[in-house]
């Protein structure tokens, strides 16, 4: 098989390009199933944002943590990935309060 040759480089393009080979092909999920009976490895990891609007430390954080899965995906490892949940309650909680009008701990 031949790798194809980019002249002029459309980064959005080859990005679409190997989006969809990996989709038509079940890339991710052979990843995950061709692991099957090895170790498992499990990341708990929360929401990326629970209220407010996402920032940018938001993305650097999925990606570093995307990392230590991949890791241990190429280190033999069954690696499912499920988001978990964390402590961002009370800022969910004090938002509704603000919402609902409610000031007074009573």
């Amino acid at each position: 098989m031949r790798y194809p040759e980019y002249k002029a480089v459309n980064y959005a393009e080859v990005a679409d390009e190997i989006l969809k080979f990996w989709n038509d092909n079940q890339i991710f999920q052979k990843s995950i199933d061709t692991k099957s009976g090895k170790p498992t490895f499990t990341f708990f990891e929360g929401p990326p944002s629970a209220n407010g609007t996402p920032g940018i430390h938001h993305v650097m954080a999925r990606a570093i943590k995307d990392i230590f899965c991949r890791y241990k995906t190429l280190k033999g490892f069954q690696v499912n990935r499920k988001g978990g949940w964390d402590t961002h309650g009370l800022p969910v909680e004090l938002q509704v309060e603000k919402e609902l009008g409610i000031t007074s701990r009573e």
